[in-house]
This record gives C-alpha cells, structure tokens and sequence, in this order.
C-alpha cells in the first residue's frame, strides 16, 4: 500500500484552493490516499518572521495577478473575496472535527469551504456561514457549533499547525508524500512527476 499525501492548507490561501480543488485528482492517478490537514499560517507566520503574500508590498500586488492568472491557466473558477483574507480559526476547527465526527463527508466540506470563500464571496471566518454550509451537507451542526467554542478544539488546532510547523511546513499548499516536500500550488508539476517515478 502506497503511502497517503499528506495536504496542508489554510482556507484564507487561493493557491490552498488550487491545490484542494486538484490533489484528489492526483491522488487518484495515482492510487494514493489524501491526510488532509487544516492549519493555521499566521502563527507560523510569526514563528519564521514572514506575514501574507498580499500584505506585503510588491509582491501584493504582483500576487493578486498571479491569482487571476492561475486560475485561468488551470480552468479553475476563481473570484478574489471583497474580504481578503480573513481569519479562518473557525472553518478550521469545523473541519478538524468534522473529520472525526463525519469523516464520510469532511473533503465535502473542505472544498464546499474554499468554493464559498473563493467563488461564492461567502466569508468563511463568520460562524453562521461555516454551519450553513455544514447544514447543506448533512452535518450535525447543533453538536458543531456546541463544539466550535471548546478549549478541546482550539488545542487540536493549535497542535494540528504545531505539528505542521516542526515537519517544515510554512505556506499554503504544502505537500509531503514519500518524505518529499513541495510548496505551492506552482509545483504540482513536479508533485505528478515524483508520484509517478518515485523521484525527480
């Protein structure tokens, strides 16, 4: 059995959405599993001394295109949220329980998330919105939103993106497989061509 793809991302990140919206396709390809792993990049934005690509200067801007250009490149549907970016504790901790408590539908929820934030300008830090879209998919979201407020799944989120950090993780999407790492929705070439010949 080959070993799983282990998919970190941040919901407030275009390229995570990028990588979401393909990294089941390659999996498949491929006869992989996908770890999926929500995290959060602004504590390990501070722990390394960086912050968002669009915040800062000349690379925002030059980002902000990129965005555009990518989604066009790639046939992906894209639209840049009139609130950008944006806290995502919230979808993060929905998804990380979602994963234990419905894990039939979690990838559901995950790309039902990024599709709202990045296609539909629904903001995803808003807890009302997060349980819609749970509603929509069938998830228990009295017991969700019972849960969203607990110190139990703060600390799961805290660790998940602890944990991300000490495997090198610092951007959105990161992606480890085979102990190989690739950053960046730009190197899911690369990605296609290691699952295939076990190097590059």
């Amino acid at each position: 059995m080959s070993n799983p793809i282990d998919f970190y991302f941040d919901f407030s990140s275009p390229y995570g959405y990028f990588g979401a919206v393909e990294i089941g396709k390659l999996a498949q390809k491929y006869g992989r599993q996908v770890n999926w792993h929500p995290i959060l990049l602004g504590p390990i934005f501070k722990q390394i001394g960086t912050n968002s690509l669009v915040l800062i200067p000349v690379k925002g801007e030059y980002s902000r295109h990129d965005m555009g250009r990518t989604a066009r490149f790639h046939d992906i549907f894209f639209k840049e949220p009139s609130n950008f970016p944006i806290g995502t504790q919230v979808a993060a901790r929905a998804v990380l329980w979602a994963q234990e408590r419905h894990p039939e539908q979690a990838v559901d929820f995950i790309r039902t998330l990024y599709s709202a934030y990045f296609t539909e300008d629904i903001d995803i830090s808003a807890q009302a919105n997060v349980l819609r879209i749970a509603a929509d998919l069938g998830i228990d979201t009295a017991a969700l939103e019972a849960a969203l407020g607990t110190q139990e799944l703060k600390d799961k989120l805290r660790a998940a993106t602890e944990d991300a950090a000490r495997k090198g993780v610092f951007g959105s999407p990161f992606v480890i497989v085979d102990g190989e790492p690739f950053w960046g929705f730009d190197r899911f070439t690369q990605l296609d061509v290691f699952l295939k010949d076990g190097k590059i």
